[in-house]
């Protein structure tokens, strides 16, 4: 879809997939920010290149600012990981690192059986031996990073098409990429953008590729609550987990392998095992993934009629489909799981968008600020000028996005939704790139990613079922056929033969999904191996209609990079002149690079006299817990609760067993498993969500409403010890029992 393409992996089969990275970072780019010389705001999620003007000692942090972040030494962000589109910390010397339960979901489903329920009952590995592969999971560490704007504007300069400019900018980065990864076989690089159209910054990583579980707690600890208490407060999950990174004995990237050894961090997190309280300062480090507070009205606009409606009801649809299918065979809910999961989270965030968006009537304030920055434009005529025509240019291209959402949403959706389809068109994908020089194929099909990418494979084939791939597909084949005309998808269209869509659809998916033999993961790699000019000749309905969907899309691709380029341009204008309006600092978009967050520890009034404590306790968990299903808990933790057995973690002023936490700072998706951590840089809680409220924040912040919660420490801890009776992890992480 164009409105968000730029913002999507190469391969399709990465961007669905669960990955892991592992980031340790190094020297920012000494070029400035734009706006940097102006007063930071209090929202933000801040570069480390920002933590220099940050007032943190004043707001309360205990330590050297230097400490922190180093950019000639190590500091705190050397501690930190990104794993699987979450964040993570290491807090030992041995590897061990902790994250979110539901960021290790996928590979407890991965190596889940019938006989071996890992999603329902957890699992402890009490020596090093007994750490299982979290397959699907590849680690990465920022080697260094610098500001490449430079480079890549120069390579669009004089260039007036727009299309000509998205190319020349993708092909300098790509140029910055291979020149990065080509000076150090074992270096991964890409280029991320700050700002659009004005600020980029290449990132270099180094792969891990050996990740293990060592403790996850069961599924009604770790899942406590379920989709009724996601993104809600008060919250009384136990959302945390623990892996373990390898390397091999000599320090580098190997593959999994009983040989072997921990990965030793630079730096690990000290855990504090007594907590924080109410108004404590506290501070996050993380890898916030999208936020899209510098877009225009018409993006707001995009999102309520079009995106949100239409993907929160098609991942209902397939949420009710795979939980019917799953209620009465095991094995398929556990094939299930991981999907659901991640479905009906993101199913839920975009309702509270939409939600948010409404009830704060965000695109009429937007519409209001565009108004007032307008009438300060035409004021000067400067200005008007340079800037005059800015808005209404935006407004131009995206009347035409609005024509055509049906169809880009559509499109960047059907191979997320069939697993066929998907495999079909990376079969394709890799035999085109296959058939190019090392040098300029895409990252995720370069022979030395090879292995990574069949395991990939492997984790894709263990999530797929052939009936409800059949399903789906034909949703999205009778999705398309009732597009208007400015979205038809002439692909599904050359499927229906006469009046009776209905029947055509069906009758294709009857010959496509009978006896294919892609479901036979052995078959698909040896497709592989295949050039592409034998591949397109393949009798197979799916290949057809991947092959026809590709070139469908490469018959608009000038129109798409003429939008992005367009937008690309436009934008950087529109930041330029709302900072001149505004006379303040931006702070770029998320964009899943290393940021920091800062507030306090604190409760919210989300309604007319409602207000929400900081803190929840055991005793919440036990009073919701009679209601069963998805609020059940294991016997042992009633056990304890009823006699009072908290060990060391009771807090007298929580008055109890304190489980979650309330605080106001800025997070997003990505955020998920970012260490929360003390006015001394100590870690006291994990961050997993944020409040029903606060799904706006990826438009819009406020800290009136906008709040993220986190797991509590003392709760993992007590968890881990009483409830999972691994007490090696707690004496791993110097905490006195």
């Amino acid at each position: 879809m164009f409105l968000l393409n730029k913002y999507r992996k190469t391969s399709l089969l990465i961007v669905c997939l669960v990955s892991i990275s592992f980031f340790a970072a190094r020297a920012l780019p000494e070029k400035p920010l734009p706006g940097k010389d102006l007063p930071n705001l209090d929202e933000g999620m801040y570069p480390l290149s920002e933590i220099g003007n940050l007032a943190l000692k004043q707001a309360g942090l205990r330590i050297d600012p230097v400490e922190v972040y180093n950019p000639n030494g190590i500091s705190l962000v050397d501690a930190l990981v990104n794993v699987g589109g979450c964040t993570g910390s290491f807090i030992s010397d041995q590897g061990l690192i902790i994250t979110n339960h539901h960021c290790v979901f996928g590979a407890l489903q991965a190596a889940s059986t019938v006989e071996h329920d890992y999603i329902e009952n957890g699992f402890k590995a009490t020596s090093s031996e007994e750490e299982i592969e979290a397959k699907g999971l590849a680690c990465r560490i920022t080697d260094s990073y610098e500001d490449v704007s430079d480079k890549i504007l120069k390579a669009a300069e004089g260039l007036n098409d727009p299309a000509q400019r998205s190319k020349a900018m993708e092909l300098e980065k790509l140029r910055l990429v291979r020149e990065a990864e080509g000076k150090d076989k074992s270096i991964r690089a890409e280029v991320s953008e700050m700002f659009e159209g004005q600020t980029y910054v290449l990132f270099k990583y180094r792969l891990i590729r050996d990740v293990r579980i060592v403790y996850v707690p069961p599924r009604s600890i770790g899942e406590f609550g379920g989709e009724s208490d996601n993104w809600v407060w008060p919250r009384h999950t136990g959302d945390f987990s623990f892996l373990r990174a390898y390397v091999a004995k000599d320090g580098s990237p190997a593959p999994y392998s009983k040989d072997n050894v921990p990965y030793k961090p630079k730096k690990f997190l000290k855990v504090n095992p007594n907590g924080v309280n109410e108004e404590d300062f506290v501070f996050i480090l993380g890898y916030p993934g999208r936020t899209f507070r510098h877009k225009p009205s018409q993006f707001l606009e995009y999102q309520e009629k079009y995106q949100l409606p239409y993907i929160s009801e098609l991942y209902d649809f397939q949420i009710n489909t795979m939980e019917k299918m799953g209620e009465n065979n095991h094995e398929l809910a556990i094939r299930f799981a991981s999907r659901i999961k991640g479905l009906a989270n993101t199913t839920k965030n975009y309702k509270g968008k939409l939600k948010g968006l409404r009830s704060l009537s965000l695109v009429d304030k937007k519409r209001q600020e565009e108004k007032n920055l307008q009438a300060f434009i035409d004021g000067d005529q400067s200005l008007k000028a340079s800037y005059g025509n800015v808005l209404s240019e935006t407004e131009k291209v995206y009347q035409g996005l609005f024509k055509t959402a049906k169809r880009d949403l559509w499109t960047g959706q059907v191979y997320r939704t069939s697993t066929l389809l998907r495999l079909a068109d990376l079969a394709l994908d890799y035999a085109i790139e296959a058939g190019k020089p090392e040098g300029e194929r895409k990252q995720a099909y370069l022979e030395k990613n090879l292995p990574e990418l069949k395991k990939n494979i492997s984790v894709l084939y263990g999530t797929f079922d052939l009936e409800a791939d059949r399903i789906f597909l034909r949703r999205m084949l009778q999705d398309a056929s009732e597009f208007p005309e400015e979205s038809r998808i002439k692909s599904v269209d050359r499927i229906i033969k006469g009046n009776d869509k209905s029947k055509s659809i069906d009758e294709f998916i009857q010959k496509a999904f009978n006896n294919n033999r892609l479901t036979d993961q052995n078959y698909f790699l040896s497709l592989l191996s295949k050039p592409y000019g034998e591949l397109v000749k393949l009798d197979n309905p799916i290949v057809g209609l991947a092959l026809s969907l590709r070139k469908e899309a490469a018959s608009y691709e000038e129109e798409r990079l003429s939008v992005e380029g367009t937008l690309d341009e436009l934008s950087a204008k529109l930041t330029e002149v709302k900072r001149l309006w505004q006379k303040k600092s931006f702070i770029p978009d998320a964009n899943s690079t290393l940021r920091l967050t800062y507030g306090h520890v604190r409760g919210y009034s989300p309604a007319d006299a409602v207000y929400n404590a900081p803190f929840t306790t055991l005793q919440g968990v036990i009073e919701k817990s009679y209601l069963g299903g998805e609020y059940r808990i294991p016997e042992k933790l009633r056990e304890l609760y009823k006699n009072k057995d908290f060990g060391r973690f009771y807090s007298q002023k929580a008055k109890g067993l304190p489980v979650a936490l309330l605080y106001d700072m800025d997070t997003t998706g990505g955020n998920s498993g970012s260490p929360i951590m003390n006015a001394y840089g100590e870690l006291i809680g994990v961050n997993f969500d944020r409040t029903y409220e606060a799904t706006i924040n990826d438009y819009a912040w406020n800290e009136d409403y906008s709040r993220s919660i986190g797991v509590d420490i003392r709760y993992v801890l007590w968890v881990t010890q009483k409830i999972g009776g691994a007490d090696f992890i707690l004496q791993e992480l110097g905490v006195n029992l």
